[in-house]
């Protein structure tokens, strides 16, 4: 109970019923004075979002630990136990991108950092040393055939001709000359429309940013914006669960708010890995960081087998009439995910400024 004082009107000055008590017996709004200090505000938020009695808390630990517990408690009328499922998914979306967000310089550094891992990692034949007179060495002494030396040797001729920056440019140099060739070339070696047009986004980004920025930029956006897509997604998650499923025991609210509890778990698993990756990071220790990669593995693997008991538990099948459904959901969503993902990867790339 909030310790605001009760005014010394009895008028309710939401609805306007007579107040005898704390609490408008119409409404239930208390009938506290109005003005009150930033401390009193900030206190009731924390309290609101909370709500003091470990129903915020209960929702989470349930939600991480007993996959569809949340879910079959709420459906089955058991709600002020929980917090309202798209609250929580709300609330969870909120507060996941926006932490991740405010690390986007860091995020950047990660991305090209590893990306220069990667590219040291993978021995190249000039770090090798082999050049084509190694190459007529090794067929002389019998280690490799006259067929496997032609092939090396085209190799490494490729290889010293490849430029990595001009790797994504398609064979263009910049959106000049794909226009210049696009005006004054035949019908048959003009590009269509659809391809002339995302070139030409392509190559306009790579001119007017460095690969830093682009990868910067690009990072920023993707998460600002991926909520979004994430939300738009959660019907046709839950449609494909309704499809496979009893229309007449099982309603599509039904399967929208398995989907809420779904995507919140996942939101949370990500939010609290990557609480745990900027912790650990924090200590320059190689124990820790074993410590911390097995963390994050257990963590990843939890994420992607938590949809099957889930999914057995909610809907309350046998193990293998719920193991055949659940995967077959699975394999669909997990093949229409990465098509969304590609084509949204693409569309905040051509629209970078």
């Amino acid at each position: 109970m909030s310790k605001e004082p009760i005014r010394s009107e009895t008028n309710c000055l939401n609805c306007n019923q007579k107040v005898m008590h704390r609490f408008c017996p119409h409404c239930g709004q208390e009938n506290t004075v109005t003005r009150i200090t930033f401390h009193h505000l900030f206190t009731h938020f924390f309290q609101d979002l909370t709500h003091y009695d470990n129903k915020f808390w209960k929702t989470i630990i349930y939600l991480l630990f007993k996959p569809a517990a949340v879910t079959k408690a709420y459906t089955s009328g058991k709600r002020l136990s929980f917090l309202p499922p798209m609250r929580l998914y709300i609330f969870t979306s909120f507060v996941t991108f926006l932490l991740i967000s405010l690390f986007p310089a860091k995020n950047a550094e990660i991305m090209t950092s590893a990306k220069s891992k990667v590219e040291n990692a993978v021995p190249k034949f000039d770090s090798l040393k082999i050049d084509e007179k190694g190459v007529d060495g090794l067929t002389k002494i019998g280690l490799i055939s006259q067929k496997e030396n032609d092939t090396l040797k085209k190799i490494l001729k490729n290889t010293k001709d490849i430029d990595p920056d001009k790797i994504t440019d398609f064979g263009y140099k910049g959106t000049k000359q794909l226009d210049w060739i696009q005006k004054n070339s035949t019908e048959k070696e003009k590009l269509g429309k659809t391809e002339y047009w995302f070139l030409k986004k392509w190559l306009a980004v790579k001119e007017e940013n460095t690969n830093n920025e682009i990868v910067e930029k690009f990072g920023k956006s993707f998460i600002l914006n991926l909520p979004k897509v994430l939300f738009i997604y959660m019907p046709v998650f839950a449609f494909f669960l309704w499809l496979f499923h009893d229309k007449k025991r099982w309603y599509f609210y039904d399967h929208g708010i398995f989907t809420l509890h779904l995507f919140s778990f996942l939101l949370l698993m990500i939010l609290l890995l990557f609480f745990i990756d900027k912790l650990f990071a924090l200590f320059a220790s190689p124990i820790l960081g074993w410590i911390n990669l097995i963390i994050q593995s257990a963590g990843l693997i939890w994420m992607l087998i938590y949809f099957f008991p889930a999914h057995r538990r909610f809907y309350g099948e046998s193990h293998l009439v719920s193991a055949f459904k659940s995967s077959v959901v699975y394999v669909l969503n997990l093949i229409i995910v990465t098509i969304l993902l590609i084509f949204y990867g693409l569309y905040t790339y051509i629209n970078l400024h």
